[in-house]
C-alpha cells in the first residue's frame, strides 16, 4: 500500500455494503408500494381480486370457449362462478338460521358450564369475579351505546365501499378473462424496444407464479375446510358449515390463518359441548397444522416458488403490519411473484452471457 493511500477495505465489508444498499433500495420500493396501495387500497384490492378470479376462471373459460364463442363462454363462466358463491353463502345462511334456536340454548348452557369449570381446580376463580365481568360487559354496552350505533352507521358506508370494490374486481376479471393477452401485448408495446423482451419474460413468469400459487392455496383452503367441516360434523359441534367456511377463508393467510379459525371452532365447541370435545378440536388444530405445514404448503410452493417457511412467516407479519388483513393475504403471493421475476430475469441474463461468450461462430 502506497503512503497516503486509503486503507484497504476487507472483502466481507465490501460484500456486506453491496448487499446493504440493495436491501435498502428494495425496502424503500416495498414501502413505497404499500404506501401507494394504502392511499388507493380499494383499487389495489379490486385489481388483486380480479387477478385471483382470472387465475381461477380463465382455464374454465378457455375450456368452454372450445364449443362457444369467446364472449358467451366468458359470460357463462363468470355467471356460473357467481351462482356457486351465492349458493355457498345461501347454504351457510340456511345452516345458521336452522340452528339459531338450538345454538342460543346451547351457548347459554355452555356459558354456565364454563363458569362452573373455571370455579373448580385448577383455576379456582372467584364466582364473584365472573359475575363482575358480566356486569362490566353489560355496563360497557349501555354506556357506549351511541358509539356502537355510530360504528354500525359507519359500517354501512364500509359496506358500500366493499360492494364497489367487488364490482370493480368483477369488471376487471371479465376484461382479463376475455382479452388479457391482448391487454398485456398492448402494454408491452408501449415500452421502449430494449425493455420489451425483459418485461415480457418477467411478466409471464409473474403470471405463471401467481396462477400456480392461487390454484395451490385454493386447494389448501378447500382441503382444510373439508377436514374441519367433517370433523366438526362428526363431533356434533354446531355451526359446522359456517366454521368450515371460516377455515376456508382463513387458510389464505399461510401459517397463521388456520390456527386462528380453528381456535374459534374450539371456543364454539367448548361453549356448546364442553371441555372434552373442545380438547378434541384442539388436537384437530395440531393435526391439520401438521398436514398443512408439511404436506399441503410444500406442494403449493412447488407449484409456484419455493419460499422458506421463515420468509413466509415474515412476509405475513410484515404485510399485516403494513396493510392489516389485506396485507397478510397479499404478502406471500407478492413476495413469490417478485422472487420469480428476479429468478427469470437472472436466468435470462445468464443465457445471454453464455451466448455472448460463445461468440457468433458458436465458440469455434
Amino acid at each position: 500500500m502506497q503512503p497516503g493511500s486509503p486503507p484497504a477495505v476487507a472483502p466481507f465489508l465490501r460484500t456486506a455494503a453491496a448487499y446493504a444498499w440493495r436491501l435498502l433500495v428494495v425496502g424503500t420500493l416495498v414501502y413505497g408500494l404499500f404506501a401507494v396501495l394504502g392511499r388507493f387500497h380499494e383499487i389495489g384490492v379490486a385489481v388483486f381480486l380480479g387477478l385471483v378470479i382470472t387465475a381461477l376462471l380463465r382455464p374454465v373459460a378457455d375450456l368452454v370457449a372450445r364449443g362457444l364463442p369467446r364472449s358467451l363462454a366468458v359470460a357463462v363462466t363468470v355467471l356460473g362462478g357467481i351462482a356457486l358463491v351465492l349458493g355457498v353463502l345461501a347454504l351457510v345462511g340456511e345452516a345458521v338460521a336452522g340452528e339459531r334456536t338450538t345454538l342460543v340454548r346451547e351457548f347459554r348452557d355452555g356459558a354456565g358450564r364454563i363458569e362452573h369449570w373455571l370455579e373448580r381446580p385448577p383455576f379456582r376463580l372467584d364466582p364473584g369475579a365472573l359475575s363482575d365481568v358480566q356486569a362490566r360487559i353489560g355496563q360497557f354496552l349501555s354506556s357506549h351505546r351511541s358509539t356502537l350505533i355510530s360504528e354500525a352507521v359507519s359500517g354501512a358506508h364500509q359496506l358500500v365501499a366493499v360492494l364497489t370494490t367487488l364490482a370493480l374486481a368483477l369488471f376487471s376479471a371479465v376484461l382479463f378473462i376475455y382479452s388479457g393477452d391482448r391487454q398485456w401485448t398492448w402494454f408491452r408495446e408501449q415500452l421502449p424496444g430494449s425493455a420489451q423482451a425483459r418485461v415480457d419474460v418477467g411478466g409471464r413468469a409473474a403470471w405463471r407464479t401467481f396462477t400456480g400459487y392461487t390454484h395451490g392455496i385454493v386447494l389448501v383452503a378447500a382441503t382444510n375446510a373439508v377436514l374441519v367441516g367433517l370433523a366438526l360434523w362428526l363431533l356434533d359441534v354446531p355451526l359446522a358449515v359456517p366454521l368450515a367456511l371460516l377455515e376456508f377463508a382463513a387458510a389464505f393467510i399461510p401459517l397463521i390463518g388456520s390456527p386462528v379459525a380453528l381456535a374459534v371452532a374450539a371456543v364454539v365447541a367448548l361453549a356448546a359441548k364442553g371441555p372434552l370435545v373442545a380438547g378434541i378440536v384442539v388436537a384437530l388444530i395440531v393435526v391439520i397444522g401438521q398436514i398443512e405445514g408439511h404436506l399441503l404448503h410444500p406442494l403449493v410452493m412447488s407449484w409456484a416458488v419455493r419460499l422458506h417457511p421463515l420468509v413466509v412467516a415474515i412476509s405475513v407479519v410484515a404485510g399485516s403490519i403494513a396493510a392489516g388483513f389485506v396485507g397478510a393475504v397479499v404478502a406471500v403471493p407478492l413476495v413469490s411473484v417478485v422472487w420469480s421475476v428476479h429468478s427469470a430475469l437472472r436466468e435470462e441474463r445468464a443465457v445471454e452471457r453464455a451466448l455472448a461468450e460463445e461468440g457468433p461462430d458458436g465458440g469455434s
